[in-house]
């Protein structure tokens, strides 16, 4: 897990080294100051300045040596750190983008963000800790007992005395604090998607006047995270007043029996200014005691982080190019042979089964049926958006698992139902499809979606602005806008899956001619509601329960007095009543 982290330092090793180098030196420094101004109490005779001023003189020199490494060390951590996270984002980023479908279903997306923030964060100050603070603690200890037993080997064995009480209570702690942590982030995930939830369907909310609701259920999954941070802290609370404890019964030990030693062998075995340096000597090694206390806590927080980032960093996409990759698609010709799907292996019931079809290449095929039926689980297999679970699905008469994946994607466009834009120009959204495409190109295709019609009528026409989300122009538009990008990929297989939904029967009418005319060779399949939206394709599929039912043209399908017939007399006897 470690070694998998550490790759994310790249270029800045530099500063990363540079930082533990300096922070000795500083503790170097810090450590000979007890010692200077022993020497400094032990030569005070009240005769003269002179050793006042020299030793004050090395004191201050000591001192601001030592601060000036400690700022150095600081700027080089805090350079590292930062690179470190930035350079752990961006793999943690790129290799979602590798994930297919069922790996971002698998992980959720609300936790994947988890993981690239607040898991990230918590890594990147464990980091920083590590190669300043857990540097300077261990040699903070190491030359703070080591100045201690020069000046008095009994009386620096007193500072033992106190090692059993703090590694009891730092072994409790973490041992305790830990499985919490882990319930913690997996609190924060379901708190995420709470949000993420709320705020993609917040004109629902409002439509449906359930503020409160969400109000109360979002305070519920909050108020989750906030009992176990609070049981946590509770925990972790007690390592202050213990260290706090052991540090003042440290110095009353070594100032007692420091005093006693003084005053039995009058000065001979200790002076005051030794005296001074052990206490002093004390503080920093029960200082580094606790602030490596507080590292083991910041490294229990961040070991749950770690441990979720390395598991989408070794994560083995489920979907990836062969060894050997077919590189080119012959035509837009698919075969679905003998087809069964599920989402999840662990699933009893199959979202599709035995589907057995094919396509011609240039054929316009209509898919129709209820909500469930698995439409969409269909056509997603076929720019392999999953893999099947039983059967074979084909593109080109090869296999979809045969081919290079982003040559496969390339070929088979697919608008989904929910449509996306992102935020810039129409003519930097409609590049999506086609980066190098032409000005004229862009405004051929979306004549194609009869979307030039209201981008032309637009102040900056296509270099209006698009909003995240798409949220200035209308549901339609938007659709519109998704399949003229969809057509600027020349795809071999058009995929519009209820892409038209939002758009007028006229409009959609004009789509499909558009279609027939200028596209003829592409294969085209339609997923729609509307029987208007299908009845003029080559074939028809029917489905319901993840079967194909009813197979055929729109006048054999009318006349099986089926399933398509009856959602045909269904929705021609609502226009008649209108």
């Amino acid at each position: 897990m470690i070694k998998k982290l550490m790759q994310s330092i790249r270029d800045y090793k530099r500063p990363a080294i540079e930082t533990p180098v300096f922070v000795g030196i500083e503790v170097l420094f810090e450590c000979a100051l007890p010692f200077v101004m022993a020497q400094l109490i032990n030569h005070m005779t009240g005769e003269s300045m002179d050793p006042i001023v020299k030793y004050g003189s090395i004191l201050l020199v000591m001192a601001m040596l030592s601060l000036l490494f400690g700022v150095l060390a600081a700027r080089k951590a805090a350079t590292a750190g930062a690179g470190f996270a930035k350079n752990l984002r961006h793999d943690i980023f790129y290799a979602i983008q590798d994930f297919s479908f069922a790996d971002v279903d698998r992980f959720s997306s609300s936790s994947l963000v988890t993981r690239l923030t607040t898991d990230v964060t918590n890594v990147q100050n464990a980091f920083q800790m590590m190669i300043r603070i857990a540097v300077r603690t261990p040699l903070m200890m190491v030359f703070s007992l080591a100045m201690s037993f020069s000046i008095n080997p009994r009386m620096a064995l007193l500072f033992f005395c106190v090692m059993p009480v703090i590694a009891i209570a730092l072994i409790w702690m973490i041992r305790t604090a830990m499985p919490i942590f882990r319930r913690i982030f997996k609190k924060y995930d379901a708190l995420n998607n709470s949000v993420q939830e709320n705020i993609a369907g917040i004109r629902v909310v409002k439509s449906f006047v359930r503020e409160e609701y969400e109000r109360e259920k979002f305070y519920r999954a909050s108020d989750e995270v906030r009992k176990d941070f609070t049981h946590v802290e509770r925990i972790l609370a007690l390592n202050s007043p213990v260290m706090s404890f052991c540090m003042s019964a440290s110095m009353l030990l070594i100032s007692f029996f420091g005093a006693k030693t003084i005053v039995n062998s009058h000065g001979t075995s200790l002076n005051t200014g030794d005296l001074s340096a052990l206490i002093s000597y004390g503080v920093q090694l029960l200082m580094s005691i606790m602030m490596l206390s507080m590292v083991f806590v910041m490294l229990t927080m961040a070991q749950e982080s770690a441990r979720r980032i390395t598991e989408v960093l070794n994560y083995e996409n489920t979907l990836h190019s062969p060894e050997n990759p077919v590189m080119e698609v012959a035509d837009g010709s698919v075969d679905f042979n003998h087809v069964s799907f599920k989402y999840n292996e662990k699933s009893k019931r199959n979202a599709l089964t035995d589907i057995d079809l094919h396509i011609e290449s240039g054929e316009t095929v209509g898919i129709i049926g209820g909500t469930g039926s698995s439409k969409s689980s269909l056509v997603q297999l076929i720019p392999r958006l999953y893999d099947v679970t039983e059967g074979s699905v084909e593109v080109g008469g090869i296999d979809v698992r045969n081919y290079d994946v982003d040559t496969l994607r390339d070929a088979v466009a697919v608008v989904l139902q929910k449509n996306v834009l992102f935020s810039g120009t129409i003519k930097d959204n409609m590049r999506w499809g086609n980066k190098n495409a032409t000005d004229e190109e862009i405004v051929e295709a979306c004549k194609l979606a009869q979307a030039d019609e209201f981008v032309s009528k637009f102040p900056d026409g296509y270099d209006t602005y698009i909003e995240q989300g798409g949220t200035n122009v209308s549901g339609g538009q938007k659709q519109r806008l998704c399949i003229a990008r969809a057509l600027l990929k020349n795809p071999k297989v058009l995929i519009l899956d209820d892409s038209t939904s939002a758009v007028d029967t006229k409009t959609d009418a004009l789509i499909r001619q558009a279609f027939m005319d200028k596209i003829p060779n592409t294969t085209k399949i339609i997923i729609a509601q509307r029987i208007s939206s299908v009845q003029d394709a080559d074939q028809i599929l029917v489905m319901d329960g993840g079967r194909v039912v009813e197979q055929g043209n729109h006048e054999s399908l009318i006349a099986k007095n089926g399933i398509y017939r009856e959602i045909y007399d269904s929705q021609t006897k609502g226009k008649e009543e209108e």
